[in-house]
């Protein structure tokens, strides 16, 4: 495993990361409104700040869009059937962002889908930053 390490933030190699916050975990997941509030708070700033914005559904005929209030109308949605947001889609994605050291995470299952991405993400090197007050999950 790579080594774990956090470092600073920059405009130019950071990319915003936003999971799974879809309409049929409005119900079941622990403070929705708060963690998709913070969320949208992230999103703003990466737009202000010109920083890239990947957003991952989970199986979304079963799980439904992202929710509306997020923000997210108009912006390309990768759907993706496994807990990690790794899927081949948004790591060709990836490629496409070949400054890019860091992700800014968002989003919910957090024992699964966060936990899931993170480590992922830490294997193949890079920084990851999980924002707590953007991320819950069921229980």
């Amino acid at each position: 495993m790579a080594a774990i390490r956090v470092g600073k933030l920059g405009i130019e190699t950071s990319a915003l990361f936003l999971c799974d916050m879809q309409e049929k975990f409005r119900q079941r997941v622990a403070f929705f409104p708060e963690i998709v509030s913070f969320a949208d708070r992230m999103l703003q700033g990466a737009r202000i700040l010109d920083i890239p914005i990947l957003v991952s559904e989970q199986y979304p005929k079963g799980l439904g869009p992202t929710v509306p209030e997020l923000g997210t109308s108009g912006m390309r949605k990768i759907s993706k059937t496994c807990f990690t947001m790794m899927c081949p889609d948004l790591e060709r994605e990836i490629e496409s962002l070949p400054r890019l050291k860091s992700v800014i995470l968002c989003g919910i299952e957090t024992q699964a889908c966060i936990m899931s991405t993170t480590l992922d993400l830490l294997e193949k090197g890079f920084e990851v930053h999980v924002i707590a007050d953007a991320c819950s999950s069921r229980r």
